[in-house]
């Protein structure tokens, strides 16, 4: 999947491309609108947790981290055994599975209150009144939407993201 980021002047322009968009089989799901504070989207698919902060970047990272750590506690507590307890491979699983756990709640709770990164190219535009839509699309669609759009709507201002 690849995320096409279109700035987009005004509210109605925007609702005609998202419309454009459906009819072509993009799901409503995959279609996100980040405006200014003072504006309302109305009926537009308004982007959520996932695309405005940094959540889902968090709960990998947190994974990741958490999972290694607990993974390396486990397999301390294998070779150092507390009290002389006798301890098997599954230490090991459940020092990993609750680090992993940990990690991804704590590090989830910090970055959901993140902002995305990826979004502060647009910020100067979106406080100027401008419309970010996102769409997710599969890579084998871009250049046709791309064309699609730019063909009817010029005045959309078009950026692919590279996946991560």
């Amino acid at each position: 999947m690849r995320r096409l980021y279109f700035l987009i002047p005004n509210i109605e322009l925007t609702a005609t491309i998202v419309n454009e968009l459906e009819q072509q089989g993009v799901p409503h799901r995959h279609l996100h609108t980040v405006a200014s504070i003072n504006q309302s989207l109305e009926d537009l698919p308004e982007a959520n947790i996932w695309q405005k902060t940094e959540l889902a970047h968090g709960l990998e990272w947190g994974t990741g981290i958490g999972g290694t750590a607990g993974l390396l506690g486990g397999l301390l507590t294998v070779a150092f055994p507390p009290g002389g307890v006798v301890l098997g491979g599954g230490a090991l699983l459940i020092g990993a599975a609750a680090g992993a756990g940990v990690g991804a709640a704590m590090l989830g709770l910090m970055k959901g209150y993140e902002h995305n990164h990826q979004l502060d190219d647009y910020k100067h535009e979106i406080e100027q009144g401008e419309i970010l839509l996102m769409v997710d699309i599969p890579k084998s669609r871009v250049d046709e939407i791309q064309q699609s759009i730019l063909q009817h709507h010029p005045e959309a201002h078009i950026k692919v993201a590279e996946p991560q």
